[in-house]
């Protein structure tokens, strides 16, 4: 299963750099932010990889997830904070990966 989410956050992170014609179809507006459906599953893939973590690392990634989404609303100014979550993630991830 973890290793599922790792390839898919992988595939994710990666086609982030490019464009896919179906993915940025904008669903919503939220605070004068479009809501892409690429956004709904890049967010509902790592809600997921949170609750799947164990204790420690679930800790620090929900502490850099809420952080990242009071970045994307402006709240506060961390530059390059998605990228940050998503190595950080991954990195974790691949710790725990090989430490089992």
């Amino acid at each position: 299963m973890l290793a599922v989410i790792l390839v898919l956050l992988l595939i994710f992170w990666l086609l982030g750099y490019g464009t896919i014609a179906i993915l940025p179809f904008p669903l919503f507006s939220f605070m004068n932010r479009i809501i892409t459906l690429w956004d709904l599953l890049i967010f509902i893939l790592i809600v997921w990889l949170i609750g799947i973590l164990p204790s420690p690392f679930r800790e620090i990634a929900s502490i850099l997830f809420i952080l990242w989404i009071l970045s994307i609303f402006g709240v506060i100014a961390v530059i390059g904070m998605s990228s940050l979550l998503v190595v950080a993630i991954i990195i974790g991830l691949l710790v725990y990966m090989l430490s089992i």
